[in-house]
């Protein structure tokens, strides 16, 4: 929201300071996000009128112009040499004076000072101005061309107003009473107690009995549709400068007279109207829902399809304009239109929000429907728009045509005097609850201790007990606020020892040569359906873009994303990891205040690595990361817990290198190369490696239990076995290990061996693989007849396991 300091002061002028009035909107809601002067400083700059322009003897392009400065002129007209295109006798233009300063021509720069010049011989006493030279705009097409009254001599700051300032608010969706001029004079007029000026807006009395036929068929799309018909319009005359002047201030450019109109009164009143030209209207107007199969083509020039949630207004043949966002190009008015219809009405903010961003646009008008427009006015702006468009345009206006069907209602909402000062934190008496309210212009009335407020109709905000507490803090002030101590005890909390934070897992992960990233929980549709076997992902019901439209069960598709960005900047080497929630359907979810019914929300650690597994440096060789890099990033992020990892398979990974990761027996997470069709379908030069785990499962870990150093020394024996093929070693070392007697306290695998060709001892389709027994009594020493029991015990299990056999 943008507008300049001077068009407020009319409505509501205070007595403070411009920077007084910008923390006083500030600490009430309606953040001032900036504020700018609207034009440079300028020293020496008057208002003056050609009254003589002949051609240079000596340039084919400059005119020697005679112009009278008023006042600063007093030996007669000033000679200055100009060569703009416009430079003639009668207009009134900006002159620099000798020894006037303009604004540099670089931002930072000295001003530029006038001095008597010489142009081609002839002497030049001043400069004559356009637009660009005083930083008003780029237009340097000719000079400045001034309204025709402008007093001679004036100062052109104050002819022009250039000493006003542009503020621009920063405003929440439940601000809409504030999109206005109006709208914030009001919020000023409450905050300091000046008094608002309301203009009267007087009905304009019809000169003919014209009416266009209008048919509501959707109350749930429009509640209140107000219209008029004004014929004989000029639509070619000229907008007057003030008005293009606020508008250019408000950021909205001049187009004709009756757009300007249009967007004037939305920018004054927050009501966005439209204007059609009646001629290329058909029969009648209704307005109601889309249907299957209409399109329209709107004021932008784009063509949409229309659908049953899209509200229109069309005429007997065809849609006609976009419900409360923008019109169509069939019923635009232009130079050659003379008869126009005027409208303006109330739109449900359910039925406009959403729909420009599903057309990938966006207006004023339908920023302001979609979070409530004064449903009470319609009526009252239609006058005013008819008002400017008989005064700068002409025309003969027709009755007005005003349908009420339903409006949004006005429910009573009560204040409790003695809880708003509890939620406020300060002193309140009901007498100044009241005045708040008074100042704010709403209605109420009082019981004991109580006020029921009834909201008006351009407050679409104030539903529950506390937006009226918000409403008395802001108004007395927050400022006013004691700075009250907390009283409440303090006491330490205590961690659990047998769990860490995630910042410890972070550090880890740090440690671990990852960088962290932080990615949407919304992710692409296909992400969930290729990389997370997900076909019925949850989704975003209002999506930031049209993309991200879902909630991301797995962190995959995140990690991928980070490694496309980092690739498309040249990295060779990215390793990232990531904490955050995924989200999934669960049945046995249930709602709480931390919890949405049906929907699990875990944490989840996941991590890529791609390309070389370190640095470059002198003490290894270079080598691409690989499986078992991996593997053993998850064994020192769960130490000294030992996790298992299991062939298994998963959407996103290679199907035969990926494995389950287990702990204590339950699966936690997965671990693999992305699989080769998704490597190929992102276009990644090479596979990248990736896990992910539950964070709770990282974060858990055993309390650590002290134990004595034992008394006697432990033994070792080492084994060869031949197995099958298909035997993964750690079936061998767990069957090894579960040693009745306890003896056995440890299994490492030292080696394995395959010949090429089948040996005495190994048949084809078999290994060997070379294990490491450590063999302990902690109450006695071992024996050699009690240490050849447990390793005898121990190959025993492992032939009745997997037909494992000793090497000879």
């Amino acid at each position: 929201m943008q507008f300049p300091e001077s068009w407020l002061r009319e409505f509501c002028n205070p007595p403070i300071t411009t920077a007084e009035l910008a923390e006083l909107l500030t600490m009430a809601g309606l953040e001032v996000e900036d504020t700018r002067p609207v034009a440079p400083p300028t020293r020496g700059v008057v208002v003056a009128e050609i009254v003589e322009a002949t051609q240079h003897p000596n340039a084919d392009r400059l005119r020697v112009c005679k112009v009278n400065a008023g006042a600063h002129s007093p030996d007669g007209p000033l000679q200055i040499v100009c060569g703009a295109p416009n430079a003639r006798v009668g207009i009134r233009v900006p002159l620099a004076l000798v020894g006037a300063e303009l604004p540099p021509a670089e931002e930072g720069g000295a001003p530029f000072a006038i001095k008597v010049g010489k142009l081609r011989g002839v002497d030049s006493f001043g400069m004559l101005c356009s637009a660009r030279e005083l930083k008003l705009s780029d237009d340097h097409a000719g000079l400045l061309e001034l309204a025709a009254d402008a007093p001679l001599g004036a100062d052109i700051r104050s002819v022009l107003g250039l000493d006003d300032t542009v503020f621009t608010l920063k405003l929440t969706p439940n601000l809409a009473h504030a999109l206005s001029v109006y709208g914030v004079a009001r919020e000023v007029s409450a905050l300091t107690g000046a008094p608002l000026q309301t203009p009267r807006i007087e009905p304009v009395p019809p000169r003919h009995d014209q009416k266009l036929p209008v048919r509501v068929e959707a109350s749930d799309l429009c509640g209140r549709f107000s219209g008029r018909i004004i014929r004989n319009v000029n639509t070619r005359a000229q907008t007057p400068a003030w008005m293009v002047e606020r508008l250019a201030r408000c950021g909205q450019r001049s187009v004709t007279a009756l757009v300007d109109i249009s967007n004037y009164v939305m920018f004054e009143y927050s009501r966005p109207t439209h204007i059609f030209d009646l001629d290329k209207i058909h029969d009648h107007l209704e307005v109601r829902w889309g249907r299957p199969g209409e399109t329209l083509k709107l004021l932008n020039g784009n063509t949409i399809d229309i659908d049953p949630s899209v509200g229109v207004i069309a005429d007997a043949r065809q849609v006609e304009s976009l419900a409360g966002i923008m019109g169509g190009d069939a019923t635009a008015v232009s130079d050659d239109t003379h008869h126009v219809y005027v409208e303006a009405a109330f739109w449900w903010p359910e039925a406009v929000a959403g729909r420009s961003r599903r057309f990938n646009f966006s207006t004023e008008a339908g920023h302001r429907f979609e979070r409530g427009v004064d449903p009470a006015s319609t009526a009252l702006h239609i006058e005013r728009v008819t008002q400017l468009i008989l005064q700068i345009c002409g025309g003969e206006p027709g009755p007005l045509d005003d349908q009420t069907l339903r409006l949004p209602p006005l429910r009573p909402v009560t204040l409790r005097v003695a809880r708003a000062a509890k939620v406020i934190g300060m002193p309140l008496t009901q007498a100044q609850c009241a005045t708040v309210f008074r100042r704010l212009g709403f209605e109420f009335s009082e019981g004991e201790g109580t006020i029921t407020v009834t909201p008006p109709s351009w407050r679409f905000d104030l539903l529950i007990e506390e937006d009226l507490i918000e409403e008395v803090a802001r108004i007395i002030g927050y400022q006013q606020l004691p700075d009250t101590p907390p009283v409440a005890p303090i006491r330490a909390r205590v961690a659990s020892e047998s769990r860490r934070g995630p910042h410890a897992a972070r550090q880890a992960m740090a440690a671990l040569d990852y960088q962290e990233t932080i990615n949407y929980s919304f992710v692409e549709e296909r992400w969930e359906r290729q990389l997370a076997g997900n076909d019925t992902p949850i989704r975003v019901l209002n999506p930031i873009a049209a993309p991200l439209g879902v909630m991301r069960s797995s962190l995959f598709g995140s990690l991928l994303g980070v490694l496309h960005y980092n690739l498309a900047r040249r990295a060779g080497r990215v390793r990232v990891f990531e904490v955050g929630r995924v989200f999934r359907r669960d049945d046995g979810t249930p709602d709480s205040g931390t919890s949405v019914a049906g929907v699990a929300q875990p944490l989840r650690l996941g991590a890529l690595a791609y390309g070389p597994a370190a640095m470059l440096q002198w003490g290894q060789k270079e080598r691409a990361v690989d499986f078992f890099d991996l593997k053993g990033d998850i064994e020192a992020l769960l130490a000294p817990r030992r996790p298992r990892f299991v062939a298994d398979t998963h959407p996103a990974l290679h199907p035969g290198r990926c494995a389950r990761v287990e702990l204590d027996g339950r699966a936690i997470g997965h671990v693999g190369e992305l699989h080769p069709q998704w490597r190929q379908a992102y276009e990644l030069p090479q596979a990248p490696l990736l896990f992910e785990l539950e964070l709770d499962a990282v974060l858990a870990r055993d309390v650590p239990q002290a134990q004595p150093v034992p008394r006697h020394q432990a033994s070792w024996r080492d084994l060869a076995l031949v197995l099958r093929d298909d035997v993964a070693h750690d079936r061998v070392v767990a069957a090894l290990a579960q040693d009745p007697s306890g003896l056995v306290r440890s299994v490492l695998l030292f080696d394995v061996y395959r010949p090429t060709q089948p040996t005495g001892d190994i048949a084809a389709g078999e290994h060997s693989m070379a294990l490491r027994l450590e063999l302990l009594d902690d109450q006695a020493n071992l024996t050699d007849e009690r240490i050849d029991a447990a390793v005898a015990a121990a190959v025993q299990r492992a032939q009745q396991a997997f037909g494992a056999r000793l090497r000879a």
